[in-house]
């Protein structure tokens, strides 16, 4: 099952210097704050910040039941593979894919 999307990543040339400036304009704390990730929760909305890499862009992350499955449907689709799933820690796996028009989709299954 979809469950829409949740997380929110944006690649930011200072992770520290996002996380202030989101601190302020979302009103709360981080709830992960590391160099490589800075995360805010908002409701059921997590919005985070990595360093930028080469070719990095927004990537909203759909939360997904079966991500073997939702990441087959969009290759199927004609999309292709930008992060094949990972396992980020604990149960997460990411993956995300560039469709035919070369926006970036994210998966995430907890």
């Amino acid at each position: 099952m979809n469950k829409g999307i949740n997380t929110i990543i944006y690649p930011v040339a200072d992770v520290m210097e996002a996380k202030k400036v989101f601190q302020k304009f979302l009103g709360v704390e981080p709830y992960s704050d590391q160099p490589y990730y800075v995360g805010f929760k908002i409701n059921d909305q997590d919005v985070g910040f990595v360093p930028k890499s080469p070719g990095a862009g927004m990537t909203p992350y759909y939360h997904v039941d079966d991500i073997k499955n939702s990441l087959q449907i969009l290759l199927d689709g004609g999309a292709e593979i930008v992060q094949d799933i990972k396992n980020v820690g604990g149960e997460r796996l990411i993956a995300s894919v560039k469709d035919k028009d070369s926006n970036i989709i994210g998966l995430i299954q907890n």
